[in-house]
């Protein structure tokens, strides 16, 4: 199996991470088990002892229409799928050109914007274990049942591409900061929202070394350059535990944090 090295402080969204070998799947899958299967590492926190950790290779970034059904990749980049779906004239993708990541990561966690998801219009799946139908996978807002590599989607087509749709994503992505974080830290919790919850208990804006809870959207952890794995748990802690405190909510993270005790 072929491994390559990967900076994490350059690689992840956060820049946060050492340098570690990650796994390339390719066609043998007899071992996949025994790895975390990583993605553009878009919503992810490394630690300084991760599990072994592996990634679709390039074999599976690719996009072609066969018998009227659009098929992407699972490593094909968002940007990758915007793009040949305004060159091609394709409807109902506008908004993944303003959600960072890989196709995969993208169905797995059931990525949009508002209503509009990646299930909406998705028809199946192709894993290492076969080819999974829509109907047999339980999904809701940012969740799915899906537990094993997604090699590839199918989609149902529609042409018509909408300029409009994407200025409207825009508007919707506008309160967010370009400050390197890994998106939303917390999941809202049920009528209520994450950041006004950690801006009620004195967190927003709070720094922990080069960490903190953004002044602009206090639900996104940032990176304000040479930040670390410690400083981001202590703040993901310290939200926890005065929310719960003041509140009696448990926030619940929605950024994967890959660390082994």
């Amino acid at each position: 199996m072929q491994k390559k090295l990967v900076n994490f402080s350059k690689y992840s969204s956060f820049k946060i991470g050492g340098s570690f070998e990650v796994a390339l799947l390719e066609n043998d899958f007899s071992n996949i088990n025994d790895f975390y299967l990583i993605g553009s590492c878009n919503n992810t926190l490394i630690g300084t002892n991760p599990p072994a950790l592996m990634m679709l290779s390039k074999i599976y970034e690719y996009i072609k229409i066969e018998d009227g059904v659009l098929k992407i990749g699972g490593a094909t980049p968002s940007g990758k799928i915007a793009s040949f779906c305004k060159k091609h004239n394709i409807a109902n993708f506008e908004f993944v050109s303003h959600l960072p990541g890989k196709l995969g990561g993208l169905v797995y966690m059931n990525a949009g914007l508002k209503e509009f998801e990646i299930f909406n219009h998705l028809l199946e799946i192709k894993t290492p274990k076969g080819v999974v139908h829509k109907e047999g996978i339980e999904y809701g807002y940012r969740y799915t049942s899906i537990k094993v590599p997604i090699l590839e989607a199918s989609f149902t087509l529609h042409k018509g591409f909408d300029l409009q749709k994407v200025e409207m994503f825009k508007k919707m992505r506008s309160n967010q900061p370009s400050t390197p974080s890994a998106g939303s830290c917390f999941k809202n919790p049920k009528g209520d929202y994450a950041g006004r919850l950690i801006e009620e208990v004195g967190l927003k804006g709070v720094l922990r070394g080069s960490m903190c809870f953004s002044e602009e959207h206090a639900n996104f952890l940032v990176n304000n350059g040479g930040g670390s794995f410690e400083d981001a748990m202590w703040l993901i802690k310290e939200a926890k535990k005065r929310v719960k405190k003041q509140f009696s909510i448990s926030l619940e993270c929605e950024i994967v944090i890959l660390q082994c005790d």
